[in-house]
Order: C-alpha cells, then sequence, then structure tokens
C-alpha cells in the first residue's frame, strides 16, 4: 500500500519536495511522486495541494486525501471524488502564524501611514503624520478556527481592539467574540479593518456582496486571506470606487492566477498579492505521515474534514 504525493501547485513545492519531507517519518513506506504513480491500485493515499479532475477516479482502491494545507474546497468540490473517500486537512502552527503576520503587516502599514511616508520621500518633502492609536483601532476577524484564532490573538496581543465572527459561539481571551447570521452586520460596522479567513462553503461563497459590502464602515479596509469566492469582485469594486470603503487587500482570488487584465491588478485601493500569506508547512509533514499510519491501522485520523459541510 502506497502514498502518492501529487502536489499539483508546481509554483510552491515540487513533489520530490514534499516526498523528501514526508520520508524520514515513514522510512519504511513506499511513496511515490506524480505523474510516475505505477500501479495505480497500489494507492491508498494522495496528498494534494489541490486535487486535479480525474485523479481520484484514477485510483481503484484510494481511500484517503490529504490536503496540504488547510482549505479544502478544491477537494471536495471535485465531482468525481468516491463518496467513501475521506480527506483530512493539516493544521500546523508555522502557516497560521505566517498568515497572521501578513494580515498585521498589511495593517501596520495602514496604522502607522507607510504609504504617505513613502510618497513624500519621493517628492522630498518632511512632513509628519501622527500614527492610529492601537486601542482605538477595531480589527474584525471573520472565521475564529486555528488560523482566524491565530490572527485574533496576534491583533489582541498589540492592544488593538478584536472583534471575532464566527458561525458558532467561541471565545478568546481578549476578543469580543461574536456568533451567528445576524451579528456579521454588526461586526463589520464596528471594524476599521475586516480580515476575512473563512472557508469555501455554500455558506459563505458570494458573503461579500454589495448588500453586505453596504455594511462595513465607511473607509474601512477588506483583508482576504480565506478563500476567493467569499467576494463578489464587481461589487467589491464598485465599493471601492464608490469611496465605501478605504481599500482591499487580496491574497486569494475566484480564480488562480488572477487573470491578465482582471481590475485588481491595477486599482490603486487594491493590493494583490498571489496567494502568499502562509507558504511553509513546518510541523505539517509529520502529521501526514502520522495520517498514513493511523488509515492503515483503523485509527481516527487527524483533522478529517466533514465532506458535507466543506470543512
Amino acid at each position: 500500500m502506497t502514498l502518492l504525493i501529487d502536489v499539483v501547485n508546481i509554483k510552491w513545492m515540487a513533489n520530490e519536495e514534499v516526498r523528501d519531507a514526508v520520508r524520514p517519518f515513514l522510512p519504511d513506506v513506499e511513496i511515490r511522486c506524480a505523474p510516475d504513480i505505477g500501479d495505480p491500485a497500489d494507492i491508498v493515499m494522495v496528498a494534494v495541494s489541490r486535487l486535479a479532475p480525474g485523479r481520484a477516479a484514477s485510483l481503484p482502491n484510494l481511500r484517503l486525501v490529504q490536503k496540504l494545507g488547510a482549505g479544502v474546497d478544491s477537494i471536495v468540490g471535485v465531482p468525481d471524488l468516491p463518496p467513501g473517500v475521506r480527506v483530512a486537512r493539516l493544521r500546523p502552527d508555522t502557516p497560521a502564524r505566517e498568515i497572521a503576520e501578513y494580515c498585521l503587516a498589511h495593517v501596520l502599514q495602514r496604522h502607522r501611514h507607510l504609504p504617505f511616508h513613502a510618497a513624500n520621500q519621493a517628492r522630498g518633502e518632511w512632513r509628519g503624520r501622527a500614527p492610529d492609536k492601537a486601542p482605538a483601532t477595531t480589527v474584525g476577524v471573520l472565521g475564529l478556527g486555528h488560523i482566524g484564532g491565530r490572527v485574533a490573538r496576534t491583533f489582541a496581543g498589540l492592544g488593538f481592539r478584536v472583534m471575532g465572527w464566527s458561525r458558532t459561539a467561541k471565545a478568546i481571551d481578549g476578543v469580543d467574540c461574536r456568533h451567528g447570521g445576524a451579528a456579521l452586520p454588526q461586526v463589520l460596522a464596528a471594524c476599521d479593518y475586516v480580515v476575512a479567513v473563512l472557508p469555501s462553503t455554500p455558506a459563505t461563497q458570494d458573503l461579500f456582496d454589495a448588500a453586505m459590502l453596504a455594511h462595513m464602515k465607511p473607509g474601512a479596509v477588506l483583508v482576504n486571506v480565506g478563500r476567493g469566492d467569499l467576494i463578489v469582485d464587481d461589487d467589491l469594486l464598485a465599493a471601492l470606487d464608490g469611496d465605501r470603503l478605504g481599500g482591499a487587500v487580496l491574497d486569494v482570488f475566484r480564480t488562480e492566477p488572477l487573470p491578465d487584465g482582471h481590475p485588481f491588478w491595477s486599482h490603486p485601493k487594491v493590493t494583490v498579492t498571489p496567494h502568499v500569506s502562509g507558504w511553509h508547512l513546518d510541523g505539517g509533514f509529520e502529521d501526514v505521515a502520522e495520517n498514513y499510519r493511523r488509515l492503515l491501522d483503523g485509527r481516527p485520523l487527524l483533522h478529517e474534514v466533514d465532506r458535507a459541510a466543506g470543512y
């Protein structure tokens, strides 16, 4: 019985890099790398960044798809994924910390008016502007799971007022946690920055449409490190053009790579980064190996996904 590495996203990590990172934890297991999969009947588990169409259907004895990361919409949404195949994700601390750093970096550059100072430097002008005060600045974090909780605690630890929102009730020290659909507009209206760390599910797709964006505080900045289909692109552009919002920082998109000529590339209020907020999987490769062992032993998996719920 064999583990297959099929990353698909070659601009992130090569299959061989993942194999070499997992191998020390499974020294006696054959680990294959796509496209050289050998006999498909040998493969019981495949580790992917996203599941290529047709891959699951081509492996007759596949029992587990292991996501090399957190979001599993690119797996559970594949039409030919057989119903009996289980799905698991990773929850290492390293990418959660990196995503929190990313969100903090983009908030702080506005909080400390770094674009203002850079423009003055380019003009050779010596002009001061007082930074905003953290206790008077409200950061909203939507999604309070492993990653969102880390983001919320990072901002709270630096003295920001932090509001958190989730589908069900959560409790995080230093964070004003709200939950349920009725609470979301209230959170949006109170926040200077809104950080979306939500998964892609039927309940969250197109969440930020014109009606929801209208609830946001005038001049607020939206930071999306969740999934690209949370946002209706045209509605966000209209809110930015109408001066309803102060800006948007987008690391994830409905279509990736972001197509040439998309208005986000050139919009003066939009910052585009190519899905890089969380990158390294330190601490996660051990869990890939552990799930292989648990699968064969019939033990509960680490971080198994409810396929129906999508997370």
